[in-house]
């Protein structure tokens, strides 16, 4: 989709799928920032700073979406007031939930930043059946690490405890969330 470095000059609404939002180091150390789903805008910023991207867009599954020019974006922003303030919001709630997770770090472990994760996962991606949130996840447990700024090893052996105490489920790429309630606890301030 984008490569980080890339002229930036357009940006992407996601209609349908998943796209991680990486940087890899001159080591080759890759490091998800962000994961995104149906309905999110991403490559945003790169048009507004006038630069290369700064981040790399890899489609993690099937993706369908808009491809809009930075021109084109801007112009429709600038006709259309009630948009041009949504996105702004947008951005805000982006920079605001950066802070957080910057501040979560600080004072929390990494299984609750993991539970977090989870639990904002299920609230904007995941399918509620019954009592239980089924969350299709096309990451590997690297990504979830990454994305919950932790090591692989904790998010194995947090996964392995929530399963033997009932909060979770886990399949082929797919957790099942089973205890909410659990699970909020166990993520503490990272809720």
């Amino acid at each position: 989709m984008g490569i980080e470095g890339d002229p930036a000059t357009h940006l992407f609404v996601l209609l349908r799928g998943w796209v991680k939002v990486l940087s890899v180091s001159d080591n080759g150390h890759e490091t998800v920032l962000a994961l995104r789903g149906d309905g999110d805008v991403i490559g945003e910023t790169a048009g507004d700073t006038a630069g290369p991207r700064n981040a790399t867009m890899q489609a993690i599954s099937a993706v369908h979406a808009l491809i809009v020019s930075y021109d084109r974006f801007t112009s429709f922003l600038d006709a259309n007031p009630g948009a041009s303030h949504a996105y702004r919001r947008m951005l805000a709630q982006r920079w605001s939930n950066t802070d957080t997770m910057l501040r979560l770090r600080m004072v929390t472990s990494g299984a609750q930043r993991l539970a977090g994760l989870l639990l904002d996962l299920a609230g904007r991606h995941g399918s509620q059946v019954g009592s239980v949130v089924e969350l299709a996840l096309p990451l590997s447990q690297e990504d979830l690490a990454s994305l919950a700024g932790t090591s692989r090893a904790t998010v194995t052996r947090a996964l392995s405890s929530w399963r033997e105490r009932g909060l979770i489920r886990t399949g082929q790429r797919r957790i099942t969330l089973i205890d909410l309630p659990g699970l909020q606890r166990t993520a503490g301030p990272a809720a």
